[in-house]
C-alpha cells in the first residue's frame, strides 16, 4: 500500500468508496455522494491523502475541511476517513490517519476533530488507537432516514503544535 495525495485522478474510485460508505448507514448524515466538483471544493487541497493498492487502485481515502473561516480556529479541521469494503481490516485508516496527521502538524494544524456514529465501533476504535480522544455525545444531532441520531465528537491534540 501506498499512500499519495488525492487529486482529480482517483475522483471516481474515491466517490465510490464514499457512495459505499454511505450506503452502509453508519458512516455520514450524507445520503448520495457529491459529485468532484463539490467534494473537491469542500475539502483542503494540502491535507487529503489516498491509499493505492499494488495495483494503483484506491484502498481508502481521507480528506478535511476547516472548521471555521475566523482566524482563531486555523488550526482546528475535521475529517473524514473511508476505506473500500474489500480493504477493511488492513490497516487502511491507520496508514491514512497517520499521514493526515503528519501533514496537519506540519501545516500548524492542533487539532482535528471528526463525530462519528456511536453505532460505528470500528471507526471509533481506529479514532482511539490514532490518539484521538471522545470529547461528548451530541445526542440526536441529526435525522438519519426518518431517525434521529447521536454522534461522537472526537479529537485529537496534536502534542507538537501549540505545546
Amino acid at each position: 500500500m501506498h499512500i499519495a495525495p488525492m487529486t482529480a485522478e482517483h475522483a471516481a474510485q474515491v466517490l465510490a468508496i464514499y457512495q459505499a460508505g454511505i450506503d452502509d448507514g453508519d458512516a455520514t448524515f450524507e445520503t448520495e455522494a457529491p459529485d468532484w466538483a463539490a467534494f473537491d471544493a469542500a475539502r483542503l487541497p494540502e491535507h487529503r491523502f489516498v491509499a493505492l493498492g499494488p495495483g494503483g487502485e484506491v484502498a481508502g481515502w481521507i480528506a478535511c475541511s476547516a472548521v471555521s473561516s475566523r482566524a482563531v480556529y486555523a488550526g482546528v479541521v475535521e475529517h473524514s476517513v473511508y476505506v473500500a469494503p474489500q480493504a477493511r481490516g488492513m490497516g487502511v485508516g491507520r496508514a491514512l490517519l497517520h499521514q493526515l496527521i503528519r501533514s496537519t502538524e506540519a501545516a500548524g494544524v492542533w487539532t482535528i476533530q471528526s463525530g462519528v456514529f456511536p453505532e460505528n465501533t470500528g471507526s471509533l476504535r481506529l479514532h482511539e488507537q490514532a490518539g484521538f480522544r471522545t470529547v461528548g455525545r451530541r445526542e440526536r444531532i441529526g435525522c438519519h432516514h426518518g431517525q434521529w441520531r447521536d454522534v461522537v465528537l472526537l479529537e485529537r491534540r496534536s502534542t507538537v503544535v501549540g505545546s
